[in-house]
């Protein structure tokens, strides 16, 4: 492997954490914690605020006069910490509410797991980055996305055009299926004797460029992990049980209540193997980390490129997180067995789902990242454990909530500075001010979380709780982790399906080993066909499509001379998207909405036909200047 040269090269130094840059992005990430904090509780899901965040930096300063693509790099790090943090807080703690703990959001036991368990995320990742990006070379797709952003606004002329087409072809794309023009998916479903049959695909540019980023291998196994999913298992568990209704009602609650855990299993499975795999390049870092220190005290040099936040810091800093965390359970649960058995399960566990979320980031990109698996994963293990050691219900519970809470806020940060580091890695930056940088968007962003999720409580209330209004939230997520907590101390989990996704992960990690030593181009990693189980069939088709046609493009080009035409205008994609969501999501805050009177699949369908086509054809052309 040759020695990667990035945008700004090492021997280079610009400005990264001045404190103008600082202070624009502690603001994003505020911002966008709290519009996702909404968004998630309302509809489940969160929107990725890197290439927004790069978007709106070089704007800002180029109003300003200034161009500095580090600054911009590090403004994105800090405001994307906030949509990250937002994830992992809405997807946890309102279980609390569910399991009638409390009628409101705790300030100070919300905001300090929030910034300490955010902040672990970080520090955990210090230890993969070598691993994942440097050694592994995973894709991160928004990673990429977001780089090409920043390049294309440093460089102009022909490199930003392909990317100012493809956020304008994104942006008013998302904006007519926002008003309604055609769906946000096309789906059907049908039954063949007594069994369900469902097919969809989401009408999505993103997801497009998503699959064109990652090419036709991951994309392949994304979708061959729904085809398992909803043409294997789901009929398979529909005719062992009598079923009336609506075949999609069907298919979707068996997935939901089953199918998902056999995702759970194989991601359990695949992020232990990636450890396993990986062992040798997670030492190194935790190697050359030290090393790294000892030499910077005797006053040797290290690229700046390369330069993490010392190792030596990194393990104080997690024993500086991990004792106030593990003080906060005794003062919450008022046992002290039981505080430091979940800081031990923390520091474990908390590493795995980090290590996970981190991969997957990889592989499918953060918005895509199965952030609810992960901290299923871990509520199951920690439920277990407490269970089998004889804490009672109410207890266990809580405790189980308090340290999966931690988890997912880890894991959620994990992945995105991951995608954040990758970004850094293209465009030159230095990753242990990316490492700080990450930490303080975490501390800013939890400030305001607990405000604005009880905000939220009191104004529409939470679907199944006493707090309900005439128009509650339904928080799925946490509504999941409440049933999921109480159904392992009462009994009724699917760990059949958790065992299913277990085993056939084994089954393609050794057919992995096999493809590795024959030295094949095609490999079947675990965690991309993990992530389509887990994930709808509809995503998992689009990126697919993405796919073919990146496939088609390699066919036809040989060069690698240039910059892919096609690979920045799916950046363009991805922001153009991400950007009118985001302002969707802010009149749905502000409570105004808008719907055409009629709507055509068929027209969205073609426009991304069309829109395909010319991601194809951009593909084929290479930008030398």
């Amino acid at each position: 492997m040759g020695v990667y040269m990035p945008y700004i090269p090492p021997e280079k130094s610009l400005p990264e954490l001045a404190l103008k840059y600082v202070i624009l992005g502690a603001i994003l990430s505020v911002i966008m914690g709290a519009a996702n904090a909404y968004l998630g509780l309302y509809a489940g899901m969160t929107i990725s605020a890197s290439i927004p965040a790069a978007i709106v930096s070089v704007a800002v300063f180029r109003m300003l006069g200034e161009k500095n693509i580090l600054g911009n790099n590090m403004v994105q790090t800090i405001a994307s910490a906030g949509e990250a943090l937002a994830a992992g807080v809405i997807f946890t703690m309102p279980a609390l509410i569910i399991l009638e703990l409390y009628t409101e959001l705790p300030y100070w036991l919300t905001t300090i797991m929030a910034a300490l368990g955010g902040s672990l995320g970080a520090i955990f990742t210090i230890i993969l980055r070598r691993a994942y990006i440097v050694e592994e070379q995973l894709p991160f797709p928004e990673g990429r996305a977001c780089a090409e952003v920043l390049i294309a606004g440093d460089k102009g002329g022909a490199h930003a055009r392909p990317i100012a087409y493809g956020g304008i072809v994104g942006a008013i794309y998302k904006f007519l299926n926002g008003i309604g023009l055609w769906p946000g998916s096309i789906e059907t479903a049908g039954a063949i004797g007594s069994t369900p049959i469902y097919i969809g695909m989401d009408l999505s540019p993103a997801l497009l460029a998503v699959g064109f980023i990652v090419g036709l291998n991951i994309a392949i196994l994304v979708l061959l992990g729904g085809a398992l999913a909803w043409f294997v298992f789901i009929p398979y568990l529909a005719s062992t049980t009598p079923w009336t209704g609506d075949p999609m009602s069907v298919a979707f609650t068996i997935w939901k209540k089953q199918v998902r855990f056999i995702g759970v299993g194989a991601m359990l499975m695949g992020g232990l193997w990636s450890l396993i795999r990986l062992r040798s390049a997670i030492a190194r870092g935790i190697k050359s980390g030290l090393e790294a220190a000892r030499k910077r005290k005797e006053g040797g040099a290290i690229i700046r490129t390369e330069h993490d936040l010392p190792m030596n810091y990194v393990l104080l800093l997690l024993v500086l997180f991990i004792i106030p965390l593990g003080i906060l359970y005794y003062f919450v649960l008022n046992d002290v067995v039981l505080a430091l058995l979940l800081s031990v399960l923390m520091l474990i566990l908390g590493f795995i789902g980090t290590s996970i979320a981190g991969y997957l980031a990889g592989v499918v990109g953060s918005s895509n990242l199965p952030i609810s698996g992960i901290t299923i994963m871990n509520l199951l293990i920690t439920a277990l454990i407490l269970k089998a050691l004889g804490f009672p219900v109410t207890e266990g519970a809580t405790a189980t909530i308090l340290l999966a809470g931690v988890i997912c806020m880890s894991a959620g940060i994990a992945g995105d500075i991951m995608q954040d580091l990758y970004t850094g890695y293209v465009v030159g930056a230095t990753p242990w001010k990316q490492q700080i940088a990450e930490i303080i968007g975490v501390i800013v962003a939890a400030f305001v979380m607990a405000p604005v999720i009880n905000l939220l409580i009191q104004a529409y209330g939470i679907a199944g709780t006493p707090t309900a209004k005439e128009h509650p939230l339904p928080a799925p997520q946490a509504t999941l982790m409440a049933s999921l907590t109480k159904g392992v101390f009462e009994g009724n989990v699917p760990w059949d399906m958790v065992g299913l996704g277990v085993i056939l992960a084994i089954i393609l990690i050794i057919i992995d080993e096999i493809l590795r030593a024959k030295g094949s181009k095609f490999r079947t990693p675990v965690m991309p066909v993990a992530v389509g189980i887990y994930l709808p069939l509809s995503l998992g088709v689009t990126i697919f499509i993405g796919g073919i046609v990146r496939g088609l493009v390699e066919r036809k080009v040989k060069t690698t001379e240039g910059t892919d035409a096609g690979l920045i205008a799916a950046a363009g994609l991805i922001a153009g998207e991400a950007l009118v969501g985001i302002a969707f999501a802010g009149l749905i805050v502000s409570g105004f909405t808008y719907t055409l009177p009629f709507s055509s699949d068929i027209l969205g369908l073609i426009v991304l036909v069309a829109i395909m086509a010319w991601l194809f054809k951009l593909g084929l052309k290479r930008i030398t200047e």
